[in-house]
Formats: C-alpha cells, sequence, structure tokens
C-alpha cells in the first residue's frame, strides 16, 4: 500500500477512533469501533520493533522519532495535546533523567522539563557538575495527560497509558545507553517497574533498570512545594550517589550543600 494514503487513512481513522470513544452514539457505527482500533495498532504496532541499530546515536534516536511520528495509540491523548515530548539532549550522555509525563509548558513547547519544576531541575544538574545539554531528559509519557473539561492542572499518568508508552522509553535507554538513570518522582519509578511505590521507601539506595543502575529521587515539583532543607538534602544525597557511581569528583562544597550551617 502507498505509504502516504495510509498514513492519511491512519489519520482519519485516529480522529473518528478518538471522536467514537468521546460519543459512541456518533456517526460511525459501533461495528467500526474494533475495526478502527486494529487499523490504529497496525500503524503503531512497528514502532517499538522497528531495528534503530545503525549510524550514531543521534541518528538512531532521529530515527526512532520519526518512526514514533504522531503516534495515536492513546486517541484521548492524540485529542487533547499539543506537542508530542520526545526527549532532548546529548545521545551519548552517562547520565539519564525520566519524568513521569510532559506538563502544561511541556506540552506547549516539545521539550520536556521546561516549566518551573524543569528549571529546578537544570539546577540540580549544573550543582552536579553537569550542563543540561550534557544528560539526557525524557518521560515515561510522551503526551500530556488529559484534563477533565473546566479543569486545570496535571493529573497522574494511568498505569495503561505507561504501559502503552514505555517501549518508546526502552528504545530511548537502549540507544542512549547511559550509566545511570534518575527516576524523578513515585510515579516515573512506578512506570519503569510497573508496580506502585512509595519514594520514602525507594530513594536513597540502587535499583536496576534493563541492568543498568537506577536510583530513585523526588520530582523538582515536590521540592517547589516543600522546600525545607532537610527534603532539598534527600534529593542532594541521591545526586551524590548518583556522582560516585558514575566516577565524578566531589567537592567539600559539593558534598555540603543544603546542611545545616
Amino acid at each position: 500500500m502507498n505509504k502516504k494514503p495510509f498514513d492519511q487513512a491512519v489519520s482519519l481513522a485516529c480522529d473518528a477512533l478518538a471522536g467514537l470513544r468521546e460519543n459512541p452514539a456518533g456517526p460511525l457505527p459501533r461495528a467500526s469501533h474494533a475495526s478502527l482500533e486494529r487499523l490504529v495498532n497496525a500503524k503503531a504496532a512497528p514502532i517499538a520493533a522497528a531495528p534503530t541499530s545503525t549510524g550514531s546515536k543521534a541518528e538512531r534516536l532521529e530515527a526512532l522519532r520519526a518512526e514514533i511520528g504522531d503516534c495515536c495509540k492513546c486517541p484521548h491523548l492524540v485529542k487533547s495535546r499539543s506537542n508530542l515530548v520526545f526527549g532532548v539532549g546529548d545521545p551519548e550522555a552517562r547520565l539519564m533523567f525520566v519524568g513521569e509525563a510532559p506538563g502544561a509548558d511541556e506540552d506547549l513547547m516539545g521539550e520536556p522539563f521546561v516549566g518551573k519544576a524543569g528549571q529546578l531541575l537544570t539546577k540540580i544538574i549544573e550543582a552536579m557538575g553537569f550542563q543540561r545539554s550534557e544528560v539526557y531528559i525524557a518521560n515515561v509519557l510522551k503526551c500530556r495527560p488529559d484534563m477533565p473539561p473546566g479543569e486545570s492542572g496535571n493529573r497522574k499518568p494511568r498505569a495503561e497509558e505507561m504501559a502503552t508508552c514505555l517501549p518508546f522509553l526502552i528504545r530511548q535507554i537502549e540507544i542512549i545507553e547511559p550509566q545511570c538513570l534518575v527516576a524523578l518522582g513515585a510515579t516515573a519509578m512506578e512506570g519503569l517497574l510497573g508496580e506502585p511505590v512509595v519514594m520514602r521507601d525507594v530513594r536513597g539506595r540502587w535499583h536496576s533498570f534493563k541492568g543498568i543502575p537506577l536510583m530513585a529521587t523526588y520530582h523538582p515539583a515536590y521540592l517547589l512545594r516543600n522546600q525545607s532543607l532537610t527534603e532539598k538534602r534527600k534529593v542532594w544525597e541521591d545526586m551524590l550517589l548518583v556522582l560516585e557511581r558514575l566516577g565524578e569528583p566531589i567537592s567539600a562544597r559539593q558534598r555540603g550543600f543544603f546542611l545545616p550551617k
């Protein structure tokens, strides 16, 4: 089948499926629902399996981004999003940060962690001795979770949404091959591990994700809500463990950050 007409057909199918889910009694008969599901899934299925083993890491990431395209595996998210938020940073990064999902600012700009929480994350990265451009930043979910009509803010991604999107993140990790992963918040950790977690129980010690050392720490948004030195120090202690694992030099000044004077 010619690719362009097929893409157009899939686009129409995604729109129709989103409308059908919003209004099951709409113009399409309900018998079409399963057919539309199969068409959408047929388009999306090769994404997680398509090889990206040739070329530089930057080229392979670009190929993955092209394969994902305007993913419509979750039609309700397609309907509400402004941009798919793929990831940003150095394809050769030794350190990769993983959040849960884009927020409003990220959805508009198409880049992860650019709002207030993202600005704080950048400060943490710089305090570690890196530039933001030297690490890689992505989310488990590539689309902003939709909000109920009339409501603002951000909602937690659903488990099934993260499970659907996780193969994309896995391929990013496989391409980048970071030496360390940092999960920002309990939801990101849940998305990676596939089970609910309590942050106080999982932070401060090493876990593993597909053989890569994984550290969980509080989301920067948590620190914006709770700015006590005690909580800031917990996050910083986690980052010191990451620096040690990476073999990075740690100054006396860095070791003393957020300790009582």
